[in-house]
C-alpha cells in the first residue's frame, strides 16, 4: 500500500499511470482470439465443443450446451425460502429503479409542415455473459439481465462457463430474472458465438457482462458487429473522507473492494492526515481475519493507495481525475458535495452507504465503467438496451420552403443528386399547382 502527498512528484506520476487504464490488449492475445473467432464463424457448434474441451477440460456435445428445464427447476428448488426471497427482492428493486429510466417515442410538429420525432424500441436479443472461475455471481446475472428486461427485451440469452458443476444460485437467479435460454459455454468462444451465432446459440444484438482479459478482448473485437456494454477492467473504489469518517469503516470498504481479485484497486483520498495514519494501522489487522485474506493482501499491497490532500476541494478534484468505478463520499453533508462530482460510475453518499449496497441490493446496476472511462461512459441501464430511430415527415409546404437550403448544401458538397431529389419534386409540384381545373 502506497501513501502519497498530493503535492509530491511521485503522485503526479501515479496519476499519469492511472490515466493509461489497467487493461493491456496485447497483440499476442488478439492473434490467438482471431483464430478462435474464425473457427466459431466457420465451424459453429463444432468449434464450441472443441474449445470447451481445450479450455474447460469438459466434453460437451451441441445438444448439451443448453441447460434443460428440469435442471433449471432443480436450481430454483435448491433455494431456501429466505434465499429465494433475497433474490426476488433484489430483482424487484433493480427492476423498479430501471423501469423509471425508460423513455417513450415522441413527435414534434413545427406547424410549418414538418413533423420530426424519435421511435424508441428495445433490442430484440441480448446476450449476458456471467463469469465462473474464482467465484460465482448471481448478482451479476440480475444486474445485467434486469435492465434489459426493463427496456422490453424479449429474448435474453445467458452464457456461463460449464466448470465442474454449474452454480445453482447463478442458474436460479437467471430463471427468476426470466432469461429465456442458458448455455453452458464460457470464454472468448462464447462471446464470438453470441456475436455471430451458431447452429445452437442465436446471434444477439448486444453482449453485456464481465470476464477475464480474454473475454474482454473478445468483446472489444466483436464491437461493431454487435453492441457491447463496455470493456470492464479491474474493479475499483475511491473513498473521499474527511475528519468525520470512521477509519475502521473506511478500511473495511477498501477490503470489500480488494477481495474481488488481486488486480482490484482501492484508493482513499483525504485532507485528514490522522485519518490516513489510522487506516494505515487498522487495515493490516483487519485483513488477517478475512476469508479471502491472500487475495485482499495482494490487492492492497499492489494496488491500494492513501492520498493526503490539503482540502476537501482538492480531494474531489483528484477523484474527478481518477474517474473511479465506485466513489464513496464519506464526508459531512455529502449531498452538498454531490454536484461537484463530474466523473464516477456510481456515487455512494455518507457513512451508512457502503459500496456493497450498490453491488447487491440498492437498485442501480452494478455494471459500471472502470479504468477512468467514467469520463465518457455511463453505467449499464435501461437506455443501454433501447434503440432510438429518427422519424421525419414533410408536407409540400415544408418541401418548398426548404428547397433552397438543400440546394445550397448539396452544391457546396458536390452532391448534385441530393439537390435534384428536392428540386425535381418542387418542379412537379409547381406544375400540379398551376394546372387549370378541368372544365365540363
Amino acid at each position: 500500500m502506497r501513501i502519497f502527498d498530493s503535492k509530491k512528484d511521485n503522485f503526479k506520476e501515479f496519476l499519469k499511470k492511472r490515466r493509461l487504464g489497467q487493461l493491456d490488449f496485447s497483440d499476442k492475445v488478439q492473434q490467438k482470439l482471431k483464430i478462435i473467432r474464425s473457427d466459431v464463424i466457420s465451424k459453429g457448434d463444432k468449434a464450441l465443443s472443441a474449445y470447451t474441451e481445450k479450455f474447460d477440460k469438459i466434453k460437451l456435445k451441441p445438444e448439451d450446451f443448453l441447460i434443460k428445464e428440469k435442471d433449471k427447476a432443480k436450481a430454483v428448488n435448491f433455494l431456501t425460502k429466505g434465499e429465494r426471497k433475497s433474490i426476488e427482492n433484489t430483482i424487484k428493486r433493480v427492476y423498479d429503479y430501471h423501469s423509471k429510466q425508460k423513455i417513450q417515442t415522441w413527435f414534434s410538429n413545427n406547424n410549418c409542415g414538418l413533423i420530426t420525432g424519435q421511435l424508441i424500441s428495445p433490442l430484440q436479443k441480448a446476450g449476458i455473459y456471467v463469469p465462473g472461475g474464482k467465484a460465482s455471481y448471481p448478482s451479476s446475472v440480475i444486474m445485467n439481465a434486469v435492465p434489459a428486461s426493463a427496456a422490453g427485451v424479449k429474448d435474453i440469452i445467458m452464457v456461463t462457463p460449464p466448470g465442474g458443476k454449474l452454480n445453482d444460485y447463478v442458474i436460479a437467479a437467471a430463471v427468476l430474472c426470466g432469461i429465456s435460454k442458458i448455455f453452458r459455454i464460457g470464454g472468448p468462444h462464447a462471446v464470438f458465438a453470441l456475436a455471430y451465432g451458431t447452429e445452437t446459440i442465436p446471434r444477439v444484438d448486444k453482449i453485456a457482462g464481465p470476464g477475464n482479459i480474454y473475454v474482454a478482448t473478445a468483446k472489444k473485437m466483436v464491437y461493431g458487429d454487435v453492441d457491447i456494454d463496455m470493456i470492464a477492467g479491474p474493479s475499483e473504489i475511491a473513498i473521499i473522507c474527511d475528519e468525520s469518517a470512521d477509519p475502521e469503516l473506511v478500511s473495511i470498504d477498501m477490503m470489500s473492494q480488494a477481495e474481488h481479485d488481486e488486480m482490484a484497486i482501492s484508493t482513499v483520498i483525504s485532507d485528514s492526515r490522522p485519518i490516513i495514519e489510522k487506516i494505515k494501522k487498522i487495515l493490516p489487522k483487519l485483513i488477517k481475519n478475512e476469508k479471502r485474506k491472500e487475495i485482499i493482501e495482494k490487492s492492497i499491497n499492489s494496488n491500494a493507495s492513501l492520498v493526503i490532500t490539503d482540502s476537501l476541494s482538492e480531494s474531489i478534484d483528484i477523484a474527478n481525475e481518477l474517474a473511479p468505478e465506485h466513489l464513496e463520499l464519506y464526508v459531512k453533508d455529502p449531498f452538498e458535495k454531490l454536484f461537484l462530482i463530474k466523473n464516477a460510475g456510481a456515487v455512494f453518499l455518507g457513512g451508512n452507504t457502503p459500496e456493497a449496497l450498490g453491488d447487491y441490493v440498492a437498485g442501480p446496476s452494478h455494471v459500471l465503467p472502470t479504468g477512468g472511462t467514467a469520463r465518457f461512459f455511463s453505467p449499464l441501464d435501461t437506455l443501454s438496451f433501447l434503440k432510438r430511430t429518427s422519424v421525419i415527415s414533410s408536407n409540400l409546404d415544408f418541401l418548398l420552403e426548404s428547397a433552397g437550403d438543400v440546394e445550397f448544401f448539396s452544391g457546396v458538397e458536390g452532391l448534385s443528386a441530393h439537390g435534384e431529389s428536392v428540386s425535381f419534386r418542387v418542379k412537379k409540384a409547381k406544375k400540379t399547382i398551376k394546372k387549370p381545373p378541368c372544365l365540363r
